[in-house]
């Protein structure tokens, strides 16, 4: 048994028979003022909250590194509090909020503002992501240096949305993340072969005549950016990567020494274009949903760690914005509370009968702890041992959930993955040491 106590018994919270990274005997988790101080079978302690885990996994609390929460602006679709209540049922104590909100986040005004909102409701750390360029316009870089030290502390910052295209203007941000040693997300599409573009080119694309989005489009700025990322000494990350190709490129620019990360979205692994049949306008996304040889790709390289990491691309929207025509709809999903199941679907117990890609320490890597990496979060994604925080998700392997849309937190339904049985449920969610989801309900401040 691993002791920290002191000698005093009494702690805050004791999470019993819980198996840490699904390993070994369950053991029991005693927690005081945030922090793991002890781990072991059937500790004898006073607690004043005890939640019997039933056996099941713990694991670092996910991060997600990209999430849009529509606050300011979009309230009707999402705000940072129900976008909070789904992450931290889905298992997350930490999200980066994108920035294309209205305004947009190119101040430390409105950074700071999302940081106070998310503090404020305080179910899970809600970290701003600053715009590169002045109302995502492309033209000019917006006020890096002072949302990097506002209040919030800015950590990354992106277009998502829209593709930063300017070369020029993307060498000199990379340059200037670099002395401030944050972080450039990039969503990387040449928007000069998407123009009209609405669903991914290929065989069913032009079967359904819809407007074709090419894998080149991707590809392109990934090279382009690796290599500008390269001369300047930079980090740069990049956003729902999406195509074989891709990966390849991931592969190389790694091999160079390149500092290069990317993510891919749960809907990616799990989801291909063949879903476009219907001509669903829940199923259109950007970058779009690929063929099944993308996703097969994406899997192996997110187990590989050529990925490095999953992140959700959270993107709530109105009936309205849904309930129309393929091509005017606007691209986008909900992902917080369904990611960990399609994780465990696509990379644990793979519904094709397939060999797994990831075992629950790999769950961990890709969902906590290089998230957490990555932005640089000390105290997020940490091990689950004495004297780390006590930043948890418990997790119930076995069991199996059918997706409704209308009962997940979100404000807005626009799930693909409606009516869907999915393998393996949150059961609680703790924040140093506080309990902010149990048993789908959320525990606010």
């Amino acid at each position: 048994m691993a002791d920290a106590t002191d000698g005093d018994t009494r702690v805050s919270l004791l999470l019993r028979a819980v198996r840490p990274y699904g390993e070994g005997d369950p053991v029991d988790i005693a927690v005081r003022d945030g922090v793991i101080v002890a781990i072991g079978a059937g500790l004898d302690v006073e607690a004043d909250e005890v939640v019997d885990g039933a056996g099941g996994v713990v694991l670092p609390g996910f991060v997600d590194l990209h999430t849009h929460l529509r606050e300011p602006g979009r309230e009707d679709t999402e705000t940072i509090e129900t976008g909070s209540a789904a992450a931290a049922l889905g298992g997350y104590t930490a999200v980066f909020a994108m920035a294309n909100t209205d305004p947009v986040a190119d101040t430390a005004v409105l950074t700071d503002h999302v940081w106070a909102r998310g503090q404020q409701v305080g179910l899970v750390d809600v970290h701003p992501v600053g715009a590169i360029t002045v109302g995502l316009g492309g033209e000019r870089l917006a006020e890096l240096g002072a949302m990097a030290d506002g209040v919030a502390g800015v950590r990354m910052f992106s277009d998502d949305g829209k593709c930063v295209h300017d070369p020029l203007l993307m060498r000199r941000a990379l340059e200037y993340a670099r002395g401030l040693d944050v972080l450039i997300a990039q969503h990387a599409e040449e928007p000069r072969l998407t123009v009209g573009a609405i669903a991914h080119e290929g065989p069913q694309a032009s079967r359904l005549g819809l407007a074709g989005w090419p894998r080149s489009a991707e590809e392109s700025i990934v090279a382009r950016d690796a290599i500008l990322a390269r001369d300047a000494g930079a980090r740069v990350h990049i956003c729902h990567a999406s195509t074989s190709g891709t990966v390849e490129l991931l592969r190389w620019a790694k091999a160079q020494g390149i500092a290069i990360t990317a993510e891919v979205t749960p809907h990616h692994l799990l989801l291909d274009d063949s879903r476009l049949q219907t001509y669903d306008p829940v199923n259109k996304v950007n970058p779009p949903l690929r063929e099944s040889s993308d996703c097969a790709a994406l899997r192996a390289a997110l187990a590989e760690g050529v990925i490095d990491c999953v992140a959700t691309d959270h993107a709530p929207h109105a009936a309205q914005d849904k309930c129309c025509e393929f091509a005017v709809a606007r691209p986008g999903m909900l992902g917080l509370q369904t990611a960990l199941s399609v994780v465990v679907a696509t990379m644990v117990a793979p519904a094709d009968g397939g060999a797994p890609g990831l075992d629950w320490r790999g769950v961990a890597r890709v969902m906590s702890e290089r998230p957490a990496q990555i932005v640089g979060l000390p105290d997020q994604g940490r091990p689950v041992d004495v004297g780390e925080p006590a930043t948890l998700t418990v997790v119930d392997p076995d069991a199996s959930w059918t997706v409704r849309a209308d009962d997940l937190a979100s404000i807005a339904e626009n799930s693909p993955f409606d009516g869907m049985t999915l393998p393996a449920r949150v059961t609680a969610t703790v924040l140093r040491g506080r309990i902010t989801a149990f048993d789908g309900k959320v525990r606010p401040l």
